[in-house]
């Protein structure tokens, strides 16, 4: 039995391998940061210039998060060998659920030792077999994971289609549901446009709906005082439910959270699995993360700059000829529609020192595989334009425009 289970195993990373769909990982031998050393295959060293990375404000090796982490080893230790309602909670994650609300506006938060888990632990405890949720077709796979872990009937919607949404609204009402939550993306993390927020909104409160987003993509980096998209289209208070996390824009290290009401964070400790079931975020990640919501709430000049390098690749893309999806966020999907050809661009871009990764299916729908360019703060205006050039000689290399 053992032998023919490997072998079916085997057979399924074939067929992976023959449609082009295998993704490989490159070892980075330095910080994460605008610029990294990565080891080849024959174990040399290539400084590359880092184009993917979800570390928007360029915090990941910021001195000052280092030296709260590591302030925090000393004081606080390694790790809290725990759950977190057994012998797992210490100061410092409370006060980060403290800062995490105050900064967002929220009554208070709860910590995870993942966003997934955030996500994967949200639905379960709030809504039952009596409710809806209601979800935007694009939204993250732990969104997706976490709604199927609850018993709520499931209701989908296009991607930001309002009348869609309105139809699935009026169905979940119709269908007697006895509280409706609507669900969604701040960010769309594959194709970098922003949700419809105002009309969800308004949608929400005509059908009497809750609202929740996951702003992971957009914490730190988008709107006011880096509050994400609540605070970037003027919604406020009015989304009830916000996740996020510390692994990408706020120092990059790991742990994720949900920011609300407060009976719905105090039921979540009760009864999120995720929460009851995982060891408590390690001090360091937690001093770390402090620091970096300080750093990432005054840093105008941070997301000035990232604005800037946007819209100058963004530009320098266009006039090369290249297809983009629509947006104005640091993410720029550059669309190649084909597996193996986002993989050969991928390829190429990597021989001319540009670190970025081909995104196809099942990460991306089939015959939407792209290059999902992630600008940073950490990089310069001289950064941007020689990855232009290289973008314009792979593409000639292996003739995509």
């Amino acid at each position: 039995m053992t032998s023919a289970f490997l072998s079916h195993l085997d057979n399924v990373l074939a067929e992976i391998d023959a449609a082009g769909l295998r993704k490989s990982e490159r070892i980075i031998t330095t910080p994460q940061d605008g610029h990294f050393t990565i080891r080849d295959a024959h174990g040399g060293r290539r400084e590359m210039i880092n184009m993917c990375s979800n570390n928007y404000l360029g915090l990941a090796n910021d001195p000052q998060i280092i030296a709260a982490a590591r302030q925090a080893l000393g004081d606080f230790g390694f790790g809290m060998a725990s759950v977190r309602f057994i012998c797992g909670t210490q100061s410092l994650h409370r006060q980060l659920e403290e800062r995490i609300a105050g900064w967002l506006g929220r009554d208070d938060a709860i910590l995870f030792a993942a966003a997934f888990d955030a996500n994967g632990g949200v639905f379960e405890p709030l809504m039952g077999p009596e409710d809806a949720i209601v979800s935007d077709a694009l939204n993250h796979a732990s969104i997706i994971d976490g709604i199927r872990l609850a018993k709520a009937r499931r209701y989908r919607f296009a991607n930001s289609d309002m009348t869609e949404l309105e139809d699935q609204l009026k169905k979940a009402r119709g269908d007697g549901a006895r509280f409706v939550l609507i669900v969604t993306d701040g960010v769309f993390s594959m194709d970098g446009y922003t949700a419809k927020l105002q009309e969800i909104c308004h949608l929400a409160e005509r059908y009497d709906a809750l609202v929740m987003v996951d702003d992971a993509h957009a914490h730190g980096h988008l709107g006011a005082r880096g509050g994400g998209t609540p605070a970037l289209t003027g919604v406020g208070n009015r989304v009830q439910i916000v996740t996020g996390t510390l692994g990408k824009t706020l120092g990059g290290g790991m742990g994720g959270f949900i920011a609300g009401p407060q009976p719905i964070i105090d039921l979540l400790r009760q009864r999120a699995r995720p929460y009851l079931f995982s060891n408590a975020l390690a001090p360091a990640l937690a001093a770390g993360s402090l620091k970096a919501i300080d750093i990432a709430e005054t840093a105008d000049d941070r997301r000035a700059h990232l604005g800037e390098l946007v819209g100058r690749f963004r530009s320098g893309m266009t006039a090369a000829g290249f297809e983009l999806l629509p947006g104005e966020t640091p993410i720029v999907p550059i669309m190649l529609n084909d597996a193996r050809r986002a993989q050969g661009m991928a390829a190429a871009l990597d021989r001319r020192g540009v670190y970025v990764a081909g995104f196809f299916y099942p990460v991306v729908p089939q015959g939407q595989a792209r290059i999902r360019v992630q600008l940073s703060a950490a990089l310069s205006e001289k950064d941007v334009d020689t990855a232009l050039g290289a973008f314009a000689e792979a593409g000639r290399e292996i003739g995509v425009r």
